[in-house]
């Protein structure tokens, strides 16, 4: 209950309300405190001048402070304070509360000394006492104020609570939801979809958690696919060069130069499909070591076209080299790069009918340089476009390994490009042409 989300965000409700009634209240304390008092002292002067005046022309009136009795106990009843007059020589000729009246007195309270109009000798001096019983105004202003402040916290934090309830059920759904879809994922199923339609943030985190659970989906198939792909690869190679070994074991043919030579051409796939796939997982872990150098593009285009040219001439396919214009140097591992484009022209020549053409072309694009092989093959269907660079995936579905090859190639090529930072892609129209191309950086 305590890590809950909704017990956080109540906790945090109540936190920022009761830090917004201590603020309100510190200030409201201070301020109220000040102004009272500056009130309470101008209506203390207001009193005292008041008073003063009724005195004075009292005495004036009588020439003596007797008969002031009732006046002192008429202003102590309206102002609800206790007033003493004392006279010149500071004996009480007048109290409020009748008291003191005779005595000699002293106060530390202000005090207004009595002057007759025209100035001379004070004929007396007056004091308003406080009210000690009584609280200050700004006292119980404060502590009404205060009462306010609690008894709307009180309200604020049932309101916090209802609120909290509410904004967590909304929450709360989502993520549960999300938590539910998260556990299946985890025990492998990968169908599982958030259903939740919101344009705020947590609608965009259950599109990206369905998106993820799309991604994870088709990895899983294509690693199944993978799998079971490396191991049609393996099966076939093997079980030849097995049954060829069995068949001499039992005399059924001999171990001629023929037999030998069929088993080791079988072996040499097995070794490059076991190599394709080495290289593929360096490539994949960014392990892949590249000595990269300045390298004349142009001249491994040529030599590299020049190693599958008898290959196309004995298919009746026409290969040509097309540079536009002078290219720049390139930063790249020359070895790994002619692999990439040997990779194309081999699933080019794969795809392309006798009678065909494959034109390697390069151009200068910004900071890289784009090169191309395009082929007039059989092209490749709009559907099947966005996994040609996927491990083992091929168009012709019965996967013959006459044209196949071992499905790694076009893969192999991706990742080696993407390791020293260019782009690969391509551009197919069914039944007309395709296009393979790949970027290289210059030399800067």
């Amino acid at each position: 209950m305590i890590h809950s989300l909704r017990f956080r965000l109540l906790l945090a409700f109540i936190l920022v309300i009761l830090v917004a009634i201590g603020t309100v209240s510190l200030f409201a304390s201070f301020t109220l405190t000040r102004e009272v008092r500056q009130y309470e002292e101008q209506v203390d002067q207001f009193r005292f001048t008041r008073t003063e005046r009724l005195i004075i022309r009292h005495y004036i009136e009588r020439g003596t402070w007797v008969g002031v009795q009732p006046l002192i106990e008429q202003m102590g009843t309206l102002y609800g304070r206790r007033v003493v007059l004392t006279s010149s020589s500071g004996t009480v000729v007048a109290d409020s509360q009748g008291e003191l009246v005779g005595k000699q007195y002293q106060s530390a309270v202000p005090a207004k000394p009595l002057v007759p109009r025209g100035g001379g000798t004070p004929v007396g001096t007056l004091y308003i006492l406080p009210n000690e019983a009584d609280p200050t105004s700004a006292a119980r202003l404060n502590k009404a104020i205060n009462l306010f402040l609690i008894l709307g916290g009180v309200l604020a934090i049932i309101v916090a609570v209802v609120v909290t309830i509410f904004m967590s059920r909304r929450i709360l759904k989502p993520v549960r939801a999300l938590t539910v879809a998260t556990r299946q994922l985890a025990q492998g199923d990968f169908s599982h979809r958030v259903q939740f339609k919101d344009k705020g943030e947590m609608g965009e985190l259950a599109q990206t958690f369905n998106s993820m659970a799309e991604s994870l989906d088709r990895y899983e198939m294509l690693r199944r696919n993978m799998v079971a792909d490396i191991a049609h690869e393996l099966r076939t190679p093997v079980s030849h060069i097995r049954g060829q070994l069995e068949a001499i074991g039992d005399g059924l043919i001999q171990p001629d130069a023929k037999t030998f030579s069929s088993i080791y051409e079988e072996s040499l796939l097995l070794g490059r499909l076991i190599d394709d796939l080495q290289e593929l997982s360096l490539a994949e872990a960014g392990k892949l070591s590249l000595y990269r150098q300045t390298t004349d593009i142009v001249q491994l285009i040529q030599k590299t076209v020049d190693a599958v040219r008898a290959v196309a001439t004995t298919r009746g396919i026409v290969l040509t080299i097309d540079l536009s214009g002078e290219l720049p140097l390139c930063d790249i591992d020359s070895q790994r790069i002619g692999q990439v484009l040997h990779n194309l022209l081999d699933n080019a020549l794969t795809h392309t009918p006798r009678g065909g053409a494959i034109t390697v072309a390069a151009t200068h694009v910004n900071k890289f340089v784009e090169v191309s092989v395009i082929d007039t093959g059989e092209g490749i269907p709009p559907a099947d476009l966005p996994n040609v660079f996927e491990r083992f995936y091929r168009v012709d579905k019965s996967r013959a390994r006459a044209t196949g090859g071992s499905g790694l190639g076009l893969t192999i090529a991706k990742r080696l490009v993407e390791a020293h930072g260019g782009k690969v892609g391509v551009q197919s129209e069914l039944g007309k042409s395709s296009r393979f191309f790949f970027t290289v950086p210059i030399v800067t």
